[in-house]
């Protein structure tokens, strides 16, 4: 009965998520109608949990919409996952459902629904997370930067989230872009001191080339896990789903000022901003102590079991009667089977697992355009490129571009239905999604 007692006391309270429809000020025109988030308003709060502590998280349907929420990145239970039919019940309007979890990983993550996820996320509903470590070094200041476009006209209202022509290519982007739900913010800094810049994609489409103007900056982490040899992120090309975070030494001189920027694409765009504030600290990156390494499994290559997995369009149209919507199209493939969305009877698992036991997928993009393939539940190491050179990175989504063989493994830890898909949400909600099942 104590163990009872003290587990109970051991529990947190859990925070509030309530889904509600608002106005926001998205644009200079006005308010915008139907805007989704989490809470009476404003964007999405910033989750702060701690490595290794209980979490625990209340989800109260508020809008006229079945919904639930993924925890895209932290290796949750199968029955925290968040996926309607695979591994829980939709939450109906006036319904709630409990979350619960340690999250095993320090890192930047975000949540968001799984179902209805163009509509859902696109009108809003993605907030990020921060996982905090006691034993990561010390910065001077931390900026959390949730990216994402808006479907608005010039009246600042909703437009159709997609065309089906995009649809079939890179995905249709968002008329506005936003940084924490506005249009360049900027953040005060200490001068000369270290910022922590933690960045999470949201965005339903677009595909990000990061640069930073102004200071010295490195990238430390990627995807929620700390990169094995820093670098500049000159361009670097990331996509939605996944996070950056950046460690920036501030100018000495009050007032400077240091840019984020995306220069994907023929139109460059300035994020974000950082202001460099009072006297200056005088901190110097190269003192800045490596981040700690998340307990992720290493992947036994010898003894691995090889999953081959190809990116395809299909012209098979497998129509969803799913309640989580569907596009009414089916433009993607997985090993050349289109996902027919969130039924009770989906496709077979793309394969059947072993608990414990190591896998490499073997995955070729077949398609002129990028996609950003995220798997639920277990993260994976990049371990080789046929385009390029790699980082032996951990991570739970990649961005594989055109014609692109690719080589990740992974410890299958994890027991449940876990699944596997693109991060553009067209691409999903039209064919590119499969799971895995681990048992």
């Amino acid at each position: 009965m104590g163990k009872v007692g003290s587990w109970a006391a051991a529990m947190p309270e859990p925070v509030l998520l309530k889904t509600t429809r608002i106005q926001a000020k998205l644009m200079d025109v006005g308010q915008t109608k139907n805007v989704l988030t989490y809470g009476d308003a404003g964007m999405p709060p910033v989750l702060r949990m701690k490595k290794g502590e209980p979490f625990a998280a209340r989800l109260v349907n508020g809008i006229d919409d079945p919904t639930t929420i993924h925890w895209h990145g932290i290796r949750v239970p199968n029955k925290m996952d968040g996926v309607p039919f695979l591994v829980q019940p939709y939450v109906y309007t006036g319904d709630h459902f409990d979350y619960a979890f340690a999250p095993p990983d320090a890192g930047t993550f975000w949540y968001h629904p799984h179902c209805n996820t163009l509509e859902q996320m696109g009108h809003g509903l993605t907030g990020v997370i921060v996982v905090e470590n006691p034993n990561d070094p010390h910065f001077d200041a931390e900026v959390v930067i949730n990216l994402r476009d808006w479907r608005l006209g010039d009246d600042g209202q909703f437009i159709d989230q997609f065309r089906p022509r995009d649809a079939a290519r890179s995905g249709t982007y968002g008329t506005v872009r936003t940084a924490n739900w506005l249009d360049q913010p900027q953040f005060d800094a200490p001068a000369g001191g270290l910022v922590r810049l933690r960045v999470a994609i949201t965005d339903v489409t677009r595909v990000y080339a990061f640069r930073v103007e102004g200071a010295e900056a490195t990238v430390i982490a990627l995807d929620g896990n700390p990169v094995s040899q820093r670098f500049a992120p000159d361009a670097l090309q990331l996509g939605p789903g996944q996070r950056l975070e950046l460690a920036i030494r501030m100018p000495d001189d009050e007032g400077a000022v240091v840019s984020l920027g995306d220069v994907r694409g023929t139109k460059p765009k300035i994020l974000a901003t950082l202001r460099a504030v009072g006297t200056s600290l005088k901190r110097d990156l190269r003192d800045l102590a490596p981040l700690e390494i998340n307990p992720v499994q290493q992947v036994d290559l010898a003894a691995a079991e090889h999953i081959s997995l190809s990116l395809s369009a299909t012209a098979e149209n497998v129509p969803s009667d799913g309640i989580c919507g569907s596009l009414g199209y089916s433009f993607w493939a997985i090993n050349k089977v289109p996902w027919p969305g969130d039924t009770s009877d989906p496709t077979a698992p793309l394969a059947e697992l072993k608990l414990g036991k190591s896998y490499v997928i073997d995955m070729e993009n077949l398609t002129p355009q990028s996609h950003p393939i995220h798997l639920h539940g277990m993260s994976f190491k990049v371990l080789s490129s046929s385009t390029r050179p790699v980082q032996p990175t951990i991570s739970d989504t990649y961005l594989i571009q055109p014609n692109e063989k690719v080589q990740l493994g992974f410890v299958a830890d994890n027991q449940g239905d876990w699944l596997l898909h693109c991060h553009i949400i067209e691409h999903q909600k039209s064919g590119m999604t499969s799971f895995v099942r681990v048992a």
